[in-house]
């Protein structure tokens, strides 16, 4: 019990318990909710406390099992420690926009990936002084967006076991993709979300930036501690 106190005041330090503002909630979320304070949900952290131990249970012993999680949050504030966070663990991340058909249509995904690799080789191979400076400009432009769509993806070579969503909200596209192909989803559900579809909800706050640091800090434990183990 001591170390749920620990980790609950932890939580609180990090402004995981607060929710949005009562007005833009989801009545779904209500068995995860406290309270409201100055027109703003209170999350339940026992609550929260659970949802986070049985995702980290979860996370883990899929790590062992050498399974793939990919990384998703495509708002501004969390582009930066998502990133780092699923590179730190060796893991897939989507941060600049959900790819349309990542999930539902991989296979046409994985081959604009495989192009991409391609021109990239050939550039720095120095293989584009066969083309005019027109036709290579081209190609680094090319390059760069594809970069900026896929880099996260580039060692995708299947579907991920796994989705991670940091805001199931604003990539709710995930989410239903995700379920389309089977891929569990462990997601971080704010006061303004819907649960369905995720299968290991973890309530609490999606916004402030000491609460994305702190989630992400227990995600990537999770991840590593199953990887130090991996069968």
């Amino acid at each position: 019990m001591s170390d749920q106190k620990t980790l609950m005041r932890d939580m609180l330090a990090h402004a995981v318990h607060f929710g949005h503002r009562t007005a833009k909630w989801n009545p779904k979320m209500a068995p995860y909710l406290h309270d409201k304070k100055n027109g703003v949900h209170i999350f339940d952290l026992n609550k929260t406390y659970t949802g986070l131990m049985a995702a980290k249970e979860f996370l883990t012993a899929a790590s062992a099992q050498g399974k793939t999680i990919l990384f998703v949050s495509t708002k501004k504030q969390a582009i930066a420690p998502v990133k780092e966070a699923a590179e730190r663990c060796g893991m897939p991340y989507v941060t600049s926009k959900w790819i349309p058909g990542l999930l539902t249509n991989f296979k046409t995904i994985r081959a604009r990936v495989d192009y991409m690799q391609k021109i990239k080789e050939e550039q720095e191979n120095g293989e584009f002084d066969k083309y005019t400076k027109k036709e290579a400009s081209k190609l680094m432009k090319q390059i760069d967006k594809l970069e900026a769509a896929l880099g996260g993806v580039a060692t995708l070579e299947r579907r991920p076991d796994i989705v991670f969503i940091l805001d199931v909200c604003r990539d709710k596209i995930a989410v239903t993709e995700a379920n389309t192909v089977g891929s569990k989803v462990v997601a971080i559900t704010d006061s303004n979300a819907n649960p369905d579809g995720v299968d290991y909800p973890i309530p609490g706050n999606d916004d402030a930036i000491k609460a994305i640091e702190f989630f992400l800090g227990h995600i990537v434990e999770a991840i590593e501690a199953g990887q130090k183990n991996k069968k």
